[in-house]
């Protein structure tokens, strides 16, 4: 069994209006040492050991589902999960 943890922003040429509201809003709690936020996806998957390549397998959810190739960039880890 496989841990994956996929991590989903936007690209940096996309504006993000949500990351602007939230910088706002921490400016107007006096954080303003805040530069910049951008707002993003954190997903946990669970995958069972297959005869797929579990990269590929990974790859191609994020290109297919989980991510918007066309404005979001994508990144993920994995780690091998031990049985109890």
């Amino acid at each position: 069994m496989y841990k994956v943890k996929v991590y989903i922003t936007l690209r940096e040429s996309v504006l993000d209006p949500q990351g602007t509201v939230v910088k706002g809003s921490l400016h107007s709690l006096d954080f303003n040492e805040v530069q910049d936020v951008r707002i993003g996806k954190y997903m946990e998957l669970t995958i069972d050991k297959t005869d797929r390549d579990i990269d590929a397998a990974v790859k191609e959810m994020c290109e297919r589902l989980l991510a918007n190739i066309v404005i979001e960039d994508y990144r993920y880890e994995i780690e091998e999960c031990v049985a109890l």
